[in-house]
C-alpha cells in the first residue's frame, strides 16, 4: 500500500532523512519510534507531501506522491489538483486537533467530503453520524469543540479523517498533547481501526501501545531506519546499540 524508496530531505545544511526505504502492506499497522529529531514526523509528512522530499520516491496504492518522472528521469512537481486528489486518499491526524472552532462536531466531520469530494450533504451526514457512533461520539454531534475534552476532540479528528474514506491513515504523536487519563480512549480508537484492517503508519512514544498493537515496529535515528521487525523481538531483543540505548531511556 505504501512504498518509500531512498527518500532524503534536507532543511538547509541539516539532513533530516537519509535514503529512507520502507514498505507498508495493505492492512498493516506500522509504528515508528525513535528519539526527538530522528526524522519520524518529516517522513510521515512526506507520505502525503506536506513536506517536499528532495530525493527518492513515495507511492501510495501505486500512485507516485508529489512528483512524476519525465523522460530522462527528471522529477516534475505534480499540479495542485493532482496533489489534492492524492491527499484525499491519505488521512492524517496531528497532535493538535485542528478542529474548526465555529463548527459543530457533525459539521467538522462533514466539511471535507462535501467541499472536497462533492459528496451530497445527506450522504455525508449519514456517513458522519455512523462514524461518530462507532467511536462513541453520538451524543456530541451538535456540540462545539470547545465543550469537548482533549480525548474527545482527538477522536473527532480521527473520525473527520476517516470521513474522507482514505486508503491510508497517518498518526503523528496524536496523544502527546493529552492528559494521561485521556490517552487511553484515543489509543482504543486506533486499536479499533487496526482491528478493522486500516493501513496505518503511527509515530508515537507510547511504547506499550507499539508492543501490543503494531504489526511491525520501525526504529529511526539520525534520519535513517536503524532497525525494524516484530514488536516482541524489537522490545525484547534489539540488535542495534542505538535501539538498546533508546529503550533503556
Amino acid at each position: 500500500m505504501i512504498e518509500i524508496r531512498n527518500v532524503s530531505k534536507r532543511f538547509g545544511h541539516l539532513q533530516v532523512l537519509r535514503n529512507v526505504s520502507l514498505s507498508v502492506d495493505h492492512g498493516e499497522m506500522v509504528v515508528i519510534i525513535g528519539p526527538s529529531g530522528s526524522g519520524k514526523t518529516t517522513l510521515l509528512r512526506s507520505i502525503n507531501f506536506l513536506e517536499e522530499y528532495d530525493e527518492g520516491e513515495i507511492e501510495v496504492d501505486g500512485e507516485v506522491i508529489g512528483y512524476r518522472l519525465e523522460l530522462g528521469g527528471r522529477r516534475v512537481r505534480r499540479s495542485e489538483r493532482e496533489l489534492a486528489s492524492a491527499r484525499s486518499n491519505i488521512g492524517m491526524v496531528f497532535q493538535s486537533f485542528n478542529l474548526f472552532p465555529h463548527m459543530t462536531v457533525l459539521n467538522n466531520v462533514m466539511a471535507a467530503p462535501v467541499r472536497v469530494k462533492r459528496v451530497a450533504r445527506r450522504e455525508a451526514e449519514a456517513r458522519a453520524r455512523d462514524l461518530l457512533a462507532r467511536f462513541g461520539l453520538s451524543e456530541k454531534v451538535n456540540e462545539y469543540p470547545i465543550t469537548l475534552s482533549g480525548g474527545q476532540q482527538q477522536r473527532v479528528a480521527i473520525v473527520r479523517a476517516l470521513a474522507m474514506q482514505p486508503k491510508v491513515m497517518l498518526f503523528d504523536e496524536v496523544t502527546s498533547a493529552l492528559d494521561p487519563q485521556l490517552v487511553e480512549e484515543v489509543l482504543a480508537a486506533m486499536k479499533q481501526l487496526a482491528q478493522e484492517g486500516m493501513t496505518m503508519v503511527v509515530v508515537t512514544h507510547e511504547m506499550q501501545f507499539a508492543r501490543d498493537v503494531a504489526h511491525r515496529v520501525v526504529f529511526m535515528d539520525g534520519g535513517a531506519v536503524v532497525e525494524q521487525g516484530d514488536p516482541r523481538r524489537i522490545f525484547s531483543c534489539p540488535t542495534s546499540e542505538r535501539l538498546r540505548v533508546f529503550l533503556k531511556r
